[in-house]
């Protein structure tokens, strides 16, 4: 018996070539995408899906794209800055940052105005009443401040007194050893106009009694620059006379001559020096914060000698002794805000 072999045509052999190269091609053609429509795009994002949430870290890291821009968007809330040691944000925040900055120490603080701001807002994040700010950066309204502005967050010190049947502004200026024009001022009163009883008025700079007052005697201090018993601070003003002690925010009156030279009473930066303006009654003043944190403040110059951002040292004369702001008379107020005052 005779075999004779299949005999495969050149067409067949051509078509079965394509068959099996089509087999091939379709499948990479679809999932590369190079056919479009609905269903290659959908297999195209079911596969990119599933590597993107394999095990891989390999596959992760080339395939996923960063999620957070910004390195410090994990912290949450609004921008937050240090200013002197204090938070300040320029926006929303939580109660918790709000908490925070309360000036508890009665710290004074710089803070200059960002866009948005209001200023109730910052107040709010200072723990302290909005004419609070106003009274101590001599402004008509809230509305006067301006992004870039620098405002004085001064803690004041006074007395909140809730207006019963009688009281009337003098009698209240009397009664607490404060300004009757001050507290017109801070309060926003009207001095034609009666105090509403139940209102609450509070004394900038006042006083409450608990034994008979007392005028105080001239003491006359030590000449020497040394550092106090207080252990690191030097006297102001050598030689000058106390004329009244312990008041107000733990200040003391110190008096000599028109001009007498003001010493700083220990080294640090200037971060107030207000050379011009009633400024809550210091008139001119500086303020200088020290390495430990606590803050001296000179009031009621005549000139300054020191600017915002110098750093003094201890003895160092920074201003002169005059008579500006609210003053019976040429001295300096001297304060020593978060510290004990040793004079």
């Amino acid at each position: 018996m005779t075999y004779q072999a299949d005999t495969i045509s050149p067409q067949r052999a051509f078509l079965e070539y394509l068959a099996v190269l089509l087999i091939i091609i379709i499948p990479i053609s679809v999932q590369a995408g190079i056919f479009g429509g609905a269903d290659t795009a959908e297999a195209k994002d079911t596969t990119l899906s599933n590597i993107n949430n394999s095990n891989s870290a390999i596959d992760i890291s080339i395939l996923s794209a960063g999620q957070n821009p910004n390195p410090q968007g994990a912290l949450g809330g609004a921008e937050v800055l240090v200013n002197e040691d204090t938070l300040v944000s320029s926006g929303p925040v939580g109660a918790d940052v709000i908490a925070s900055t309360k000036a508890s120490s009665g710290e004074i603080s710089v803070y200059t105005v960002r866009s948005g701001d209001t200023l109730s807002h910052i107040a709010e994040m200072y723990g302290v009443t909005t004419n609070t700010i106003l009274w101590a950066n001599d402004l008509p309204r809230a509305t006067s401040i301006r992004e870039g502005q620098t405002l004085i967050i001064l803690p004041i010190a006074g007395v909140r007194h809730t207006v019963v049947k009688g009281d009337t502004i003098n009698s209240l200026a009397k009664k607490y050893d404060g300004d009757a024009e001050e507290i017109i001022s801070y309060n926003e009163l009207d001095a034609e106009s009666g105090l509403v009883v139940g209102s609450i008025i509070v004394i900038p700079g006042g006083a409450i009694h608990t034994a008979p007052a007392v005028s105080a005697q001239p003491v006359r201090t030590s000449g020497s620059t040394s550092v106090s018993g207080g252990g690191w601070l030097s006297h102001p003003v050598p030689g000058a006379i106390k004329t009244q002690g312990i008041h107000g925010y733990n200040a003391i009156d110190l008096a000599s001559g028109a001009g007498t030279s003001i010493r700083a009473a220990a080294g640090g930066e200037v971060i107030v020096s207000k050379s011009s303006g009633w400024n809550g009654g210091y008139g001119q003043y500086i303020v200088v914060k020290h390495s430990n944190g606590a803050q001296t403040l000179y009031a009621h110059l005549s000139q300054n000698h020191v600017g915002v951002g110098a750093y003094v040292s201890q003895g160092e004369v920074i201003g002169a002794m005059g008579n500006t702001g609210r003053s019976t008379g040429t001295h300096l107020h001297f304060e020593v805000r978060g510290a004990s005052n040793p004079f």
